[in-house]
Parts: structure tokens; sequence; C-alpha cells
């Protein structure tokens, strides 16, 4: 053996279990500086970019919402609601803003019934007020650096001179075509020769670039009071919609503050309803009464326990919440740690339950893509914006090129429910972004795809807490996801081993196996700050198109080193 090759075994001999067969794809960006996480690696760059000039996380954050408003436009736009959870690094603050529009003024049931409709109906009716270019503009003023004009340079830049058309976003491009079609605006921008842009195709969006230029010089005013909200109004006239100027002039984001619990020594916080944050923290809830640190990550256990505790919180989340602006939601109730042992004492631990019955949070009780950025001195944004479904209510606002959201479409006429429509209100929300700390160790972190969201980010936790995993082996450890409140209906992942899966099914889980890394799982983003050690760490999700990059390093001086001997 030679002593080159006798050195190759002992390191591999002595190399750490877990780095020679570690269940995960990807490793951590660790760095000392920034790290901006997001969904399309262009939108991380240009998110970097912002942080190496200087820029905060909410800087940094504004740029790569931008340009993924412009990069994956299927998913988020200035058409959209936006959420975000900063903590400050200095002072431990957490500070919540709830971005999300309000139904118009004249928008009513009755007005609805008048032209035949008797649930809610799709299109222009969905449209509410869009609130992200609001949040974005609260977000800046109060956390920003760099001038607001500079944050929309790269998408921009992007929107004139094109991008190539990743992957899996060219996949829900092609997948929602039949959605574009149905809108002359969307057919003529999005639509070349009637077709979605082929993976790698450049891509312009000029009209984008123009309704970004207009917001980058003139701000939020320019959005709600200007040409941007004229556009939309035009647009919504023009479809018979019930928008109105005051609608827009009226409108504010909110500053909230998150909703916390404590999981198994982790302080794990969600913002407070019209947003299903709530329901993560349930789910935690009711999975604590179970020892499921004792269970192996991918065991039929954890599993088990982890899919039961979400089909009563999922009862819960859809029969109690709805906007408390216009009616009470029993927020404390639902996270009472006393509710979360009731609702757990309903599971058998041999056999799955088909037909839970919505429980009674106690009246007085104490206590929806997705990116995230932390910055060189540790400040933190968890950040998510919608456009609800693929490509949000299919409509294009003229010569804009953004598309609006349809946010209403999960309202009802349902008398006395929390998502009822009525004027003025916000819908309930699938978006959240999660925080969770212990110690010197913070993390901000979400998964998408809507009703995904609160479960997949419990599993997020649960991975961390219960299983020890580091932040990218938990957004890509095997999951699971039910979209329905009722039944034993299960989507999982295909890497769940046979045995485990059999297991489940003799439980009485009936299984839809789905591709080892499926997008209805939704993708997720995840930072980390080390306070101790000053140091940042980043994971991305295999289940998207983007990257955790960090923000560049200084090596070299700004000015080039003299040439003079």
């Amino acid at each position: 053996m030679t002593t080159q090759y006798a050195w190759i075994v002992i390191l591999a001999l002595c190399a750490p279990a877990r780095a020679q067969d570690r269940s995960y794809g990807r490793s951590m960006v660790i760095s000392q500086r920034g790290i901006v996480a997001t969904s399309q690696t262009l939108a991380s760059q240009a998110g970097s970019q912002i942080l190496a000039r200087g820029g905060s996380a909410v800087d940094a954050a504004i740029a790569a919402n931008a340009v993924l408003g412009l990069v994956e436009p299927m998913m988020n736009g200035m058409g959209g609601d936006m959420f975000a959870i900063h903590w400050n690094a200095k002072t431990g603050k957490l500070t919540g803003i709830n971005a999300s529009g309000w139904t118009p003024k004249r928008l009513t049931i009755d007005a609805l019934k008048k032209e035949g409709h008797y649930t809610m109906p799709s299109g222009i009716h969905t449209v509410t007020v869009p609130g992200a270019v609001d949040g974005w503009w609260k977000m800046h003023q109060r956390f920003g650096k760099l001038p607001w004009r500079d944050l929309f340079q790269p998408a921009i830049y992007y929107a004139t001179n094109g991008f190539p058309v990743t992957e899996l976003i060219q996949w829900d491009w092609d997948n929602a075509a039949f959605k574009l079609r149905s809108d002359d605006n969307a057919r003529r921008i999005f639509l070349k020769n009637d077709k979605a842009p082929e993976v790698g195709e450049v891509f312009k969006n000029p009209e984008l670039a123009h309704a970004m230029r207009i917001v980058a010089d003139g701000g939020a005013q320019a959005f709600y009071h200007g040409p941007v909200g004229e556009a939309i109004l035009k647009t919504s006239k023009r479809l018979g919609g019930f928008l109105a100027a005051d609608d827009f002039a009226e409108f504010q984001s909110e500053w909230v503050e998150p909703v916390s619990i404590n999981y198994r020594g982790w302080k794990v916080s969600q913002l407070p309803p019209n947003g299903q944050g709530v329901g993560t923290l349930e789910m935690l809830n009711i999975m604590e009464n179970f020892p499921i640190p004792e269970y192996g990550p991918m065991s039929a256990d954890a599993y088990h326990y982890k899919i039961e505790a979400q089909k009563l919180s999922v009862l819960d989340l859809r029969r109690w919440v709805g906007d408390p602006r216009t009616g009470p939601v029993p927020t404390a109730g639902l996270l009472s740690k006393e509710f979360g042992k009731e609702r757990a004492q309903l599971i058998d631990r041999n056999k799955a339950s088909c037909s839970y019955d919505v429980g009674t949070p106690p009246a007085n009780s104490r206590e929806t893509v997705y990116l995230s950025v932390i910055d060189a001195e540790g400040n933190i944004v968890s950040w998510i914006e919608s456009i609800s479904d693929i490509y949000g209510s299919g409509i294009v606002v003229d010569g804009m090129g953004f598309h609006l959201h349809d946010r209403a479409s999960s309202m009802n006429f349902e008398d006395g429910h929390p998502n009822q429509l009525a004027p003025r209100k916000r819908p309930f929300h699938t978006i959240i972004p999660g925080f969770m700390e212990r110690g010197d160790m913070h993390i901000g972190f979400g998964i998408m795809r809507g009703m995904n969201q609160a479960q997949a980010q419990a599993q997020f936790v649960s991975n961390v807490a219960d299983h020890g995993m580091n932040i990218q082996e938990a957004l890509d450890a095997p999951r699971f996801t039910r979209l329905l409140p009722g039944g034993c209906d299960v989507k999982i992942e295909g890497r769940v081993t046979r045995e485990v899966r059999d297991a489940l099914e003799k439980r009485g889980h009936y299984l839809n196996v789905l591709g080892d890394y499926s997008g209805l799982m939704g993708g997720g983003q995840a930072v980390m700050r080390d306070s101790k050690r000053g140091v940042n760490f980043a994971g991305s999700s295999p289940r998207k198109d983007g990257a955790a990059v960090p923000e560049p390093d200084p090596y070299f001086p700004t000015a080039p080193p003299s040439r003079k001997k």
C-alpha cells in the first residue's frame, strides 16, 4: 500500500459517519458575511450583491423579491401579498408585517348573487388590493439602508435584457399555459407563438420593466395612487370588477406582533391570523405530547403522529381562522398547551383516523415564494410573497406585465364563517414566514405551496428540534402533505422506504407515493445565525431552482493596485 493511499484510507475511516453517509444532498452555505436564499439563483445573486453594497437584509429581500416576480412569474409579483418577520441581531426583537390586501368595498355577497354567483367565482372578482408593494415600502422605511430606487435595478435589468428560463420554473410555466391563454395580455407576453419558453430560452418582459421603473422612481405612492394603480383599476373596470380608487388609496399594511410557542426548548414564532401560521404552532403543540425524538426521523411512528397532528390542526385552522379585524379569532386558545394536549388525546397509536371533529379552543387562554436573508450583522428576515394560485387570477395588468393574485378565491358565502366574504376584509392566507430560536441559534425559515405550508413548516421544526438535523438536511428530508381537511389520504415522497410505507398503510393511511423530491411538498429556504461564533448558515431546497448565495467577500481593494515599482 502506498503512503498516499494509506492516508486516504485513514482519513475515510476517521471521517464522521454523518459526512460519509448523510441523508441529504446539499451542504449548508456557511459564511461570516450575509447570505440570501431564494427559489431562483438570479434572485439570490441579486440579493447578495445588494448586501455587498452595504444593504440590509431587508434591502436584499426586496431586490430578490422583485427579481423573483420576473423569473418565477407564476408564483409571485407586484400583484400579490407579502408577510415578513424581521429579527434584530442587536436587540433580539422580532417585528412582523402583514401586507395582505383587502377586498373591494363594493364586493359583497349580494352583489355577486345579482350576477348569478352563489359561490366565489374565478377571475377578476377574486382580486383583492395587492399588498406586497406597500409591505416592501414600509419594511424599507424601517429597516432599509440603500436608496429604494437601487433595489429594483437588478429586476429591471433582467426584464429588459432577458434571463434564461430554469427547469422547474419552465415545468410550471408550460403546465399552466392553459391559464395564460385565457387572458389576452398573458398570452401575448408569456406565450410566444402560443408556447411557454423552453428550458434555457431567454425571456424578456419590457412591460414589467416599465412598471418596476415607475415603482422604483415613485415608491409605494406610484403603485397605490399613481400609474400602476390606475392601470390595475382600468383592467378591473374592463373586466367588470369591483375595485375602486379608494380601495387602493385607503389601504395600509399592518405591523403585527408575532405569536410564539415553546417546542422542546425552541421558541417557534409565526405571524398571527389572517394567516395559517397558528396551524403550524398547534400542530407542534399536538406533536409535543408524543416521544417523537425517540423515533427515527423516517420511521412509521414519527410519520404517523405527525400526519394525525396535521389532520387535527388543519380542521381547527379552517374552522376558526379569518381576519381578526372583522371578527374574533381564538388565537390564544388555538395555541394553548392544554388545547394541544386535548387534541393529542384523540390520536390512536395504531390506527389512522379519517374523521376527526373540529376542536373548540378555550376562549380565554394564555399564551404563504419564500425567501430568507441574513446580513453580515446577523439580522434575519423571513419573507414570503405570493399571487396565490399559479398565475393568480390569470389576469395581467394592462401595460404593466404582471399578474393580479386571486386571494379572495378562498372566501365563502357561509354565514358566520371567519372567512365569509365581506367588504374591506382580508382573506384567509396560506403564505407564512417562520422563525425559531434557542440560545445562540436563530433560524428564519419557510416552505411554500398553499395549504402545504403549515404542515411542512412543522415537519421542518421537528427535523431540527426532534431529530437534530441541520437546516439543509431539515429542508431536504422526505415529507408528507395533505391538502384536504378530511379523510386518510396522504401524499408522501418516494424516498420513504417501502417498509415504512407498508407500516403506515397497515395503520390505515392511504398513501399516494410521489417523486423523491416532489414539488407538491413545496420548496423552502432557511438561514441561521450562530450569535456566539458570529457565523451565518443557509440552506435551499432541491425542490426548487434556487440556491443560497453568500455575500461576496471583499478580497480585493476597490482600486486596482499600483503598477509603479
